[in-house]
């Protein structure tokens, strides 16, 4: 028997967040074996009158075929699913690995091929700028665990966060797009950071549970060489299966020029990706009202509610400051009082303190008024 709650996510996934038409192609790929959320997602697009195909990937086995790929080797499956996504309409990627940290120890240079020549040939460059999508995690065993809950006090907390009003939701951010799209400069101070750039003439996008679910955050790109000052983060990141905390990055004219954290040499090795790696590709504030602390996911911990994301590597076409690269890293500094609060300025001016907003345009985005 489907839990009922499924049945509403997938309804969901396919009406609002990406607005499955009659005769038009998805993608639904699922990273795991949790497979009653893609059984309805199939389900329900055929009766929209689309075409569904489905890849299902394991990470253990492409930790596997990675350790000894070859550049060529990557080349010709980058090309194979490209074709494939080229062809599609929407996309939806539903991921249930049962162990984030499977592929902890490919070595970089296979993690840095499979990252520019795979995934971003395929999802850099066709299904983010040409395809309806959202991605989405499936709540598991190793979900709870990193969340350190039981499953099933887990699961109610992801269908509260995954299920949420996204339509009253978007209706809220519009007052903080039209302050972004306003506003030249940006000031982000809190322990250990004190930040400043511009993000004037740059387009503000809200994210309202279409590209992502969870979703509940509204994202610009601050002018690429505008940014000076340091960041301390304070959520732990996982990247290329390595779980890194206490990064701290210090920027002179928009490139970070010193970047420190528990491996401060692997940090460097991707920063060093590729010339972009190193400005930022995006700025993001954090507003789901269920989400209040770190999971270790980076799609749950960049919506926490009071929380920031500023991206090292390239910037989404919608709100594009020109940067390109292989990366794009959503770290997360959250500012509400437990963890040590902060404030937001636009133009001098005080618009978000300890994680709440403080100006009254913007009250409708504090998390009482989103449940």
């Amino acid at each position: 028997m489907v839990d009922e709650r499924v049945k509403v996510l997938a309804k969901n996934l396919i009406e609002y967040s990406v607005d499955l038409k009659n005769g038009e192609k998805i993608l639904i790929e699922l990273i795991g074996e949790e497979i009653d959320l893609a059984k309805e997602l199939i389900k329900l697009s055929y009766q929209k009158g689309a075409m569904p195909f489905l890849w299902i990937k394991n990470q253990s086995l492409l930790r596997d075929l990675l350790l000894n790929a070859t550049e060529d080797q990557i080349k010709i499956i980058a090309e194979n699913e490209r074709q494939l996504m080229e062809k599609m309409d929407a996309y939806i990627g539903i991921r249930s690995s049962q162990n984030p940290f499977e592929l902890s120890d490919v070595p970089d240079d296979k993690m840095a091929l499979y990252q520019k020549i795979w995934f971003h040939k395929v999802h850099g460059e066709v299904r983010v700028p040409k395809t309806k999508w959202c991605i989405l995690r499936y709540p598991n065993y190793s979900m709870a665990q990193q969340a350190r809950m039981s499953k099933e006090t887990f699961e109610d907390f992801y269908f509260n966060v995954c299920n949420l009003d996204y339509r009253k939701m978007s209706r809220a951010m519009d007052k903080l797009v039209e302050l972004m799209e306003k506003t030249d400069e940006v000031r982000i101070v809190g322990e250990g950071t004190d930040l400043t750039f511009s993000i004037k003439g740059m387009k503000a996008v809200k994210c309202d549970g279409h590209m992502n679910i969870p979703d509940g955050e509204v994202y610009t790109a601050p002018v690429k060489d505008s940014v000076n000052g340091y960041i301390t983060y304070n959520t732990p990141s996982n990247y290329a299966g390595f779980k890194f905390e206490n990064i701290r990055f210090e920027f002179k004219d928009g490139k970070i020029v010193k970047a420190t954290a528990n491996n401060t040499e692997k940090l460097n090795k991707i920063l060093d990706t590729d010339e972009g790696a190193r400005y930022i590709g995006e700025f993001s504030i954090g507003l789901n009202p269920y989400i209040t602390k770190p999971m270790e996911d980076t799609l749950f911990d960049e919506k926490i509610a009071g929380s920031i994301h500023f991206t090292p590597g390239s910037a989404y076409e919608d709100a594009d400051n020109g940067n390109r690269s292989a990366v794009h890293w959503d770290i997360v500094l959250i500012q509400t009082p437990e963890y040590g609060g902060g404030e937001i300025y636009f133009d001098g001016r005080l618009i978000r303190k300890d994680g709440r907003f403080v100006i009254p345009e913007l009250e409708d985005l504090n998390p009482e008024n989103l449940k």
